[in-house]
């Protein structure tokens, strides 16, 4: 299947598993498509889980979406890309801590955020037109109409680039949003409580 095959977005949710289900506070999941869709697209950058010679690697990486598919790239025929290209399954994760939730106790202190982590495979993107479709996704996401005004890839660039389709469909995005949840008892403590914007 080709990049322009998936230009919808799925109405179907995000399958589940047990390694893939929530299992802590599962009230706050979702494996609604398009709530996680967002925060894919807000984000653009994910942490690639895989596992080399027995140990456990995680790879920042600018990540995106066109339709139902995810797409990452990096060096033509670099450790990451023949990771990629050998099928083995990914674990991908998307977090955002939106505010810090201060309460009346160091034990309640929390976050709002969210969330998503995803499992699939990679599968190389060869042909020409899918991969500038790709790229033009990006480019014109964070600025649009900006491919239109820039040169195209070169030979020379597609040859040393790897890119990688990873189909959206297993996961789950979580989140918590609101105030601070005190303990009745803590409530008459002379200390403020409530929400501060993260990064600050």
């Amino acid at each position: 299947m080709t990049t322009t095959d998936v230009a919808r977005i799925g109405a179907s949710p995000l399958t589940s598993c047990p390694r893939s289900s929530v299992q802590r506070a599962a009230k706050r999941a979702s494996y609604d498509r398009e709530t996680a869709y967002k925060l894919i697209d807000r984000l653009k950058t994910a942490h690639l889980g895989f596992v080399e010679e027995g140990e456990p690697r995680i790879i920042p990486i600018t990540a995106w979406r066109l339709g139902d598919d995810l797409f990452v790239h990096t060096l033509n025929g670099g450790r990451l890309s023949r990771r990629l290209e050998s099928g083995a399954l990914l674990c991908i994760s998307f977090a955002v801590t939106n505010e810090w939730v201060m309460t009346k106790s160091a034990f309640n202190h929390s976050a709002n955020y969210e969330s998503l982590v995803l499992f699939g495979h990679a599968v190389p993107v060869t042909d020409d037109a899918d991969f500038d479709a790709a790229f033009r996704a990006i480019i014109n996401q964070i600025e649009p109409g900006r491919w239109e005004q820039v040169r195209s890839p070169n030979d020379k660039e597609r040859k040393a680039t790897a890119l990688f389709r990873i189909p959206i469909e297993e996961g789950a995005f979580k989140s918590r949003t609101g105030g601070p949840n005190d303990d009745p008892e803590d409530l008459g403590l002379p200390v403020w409580h409530g929400t501060l914007p993260a990064g600050l």
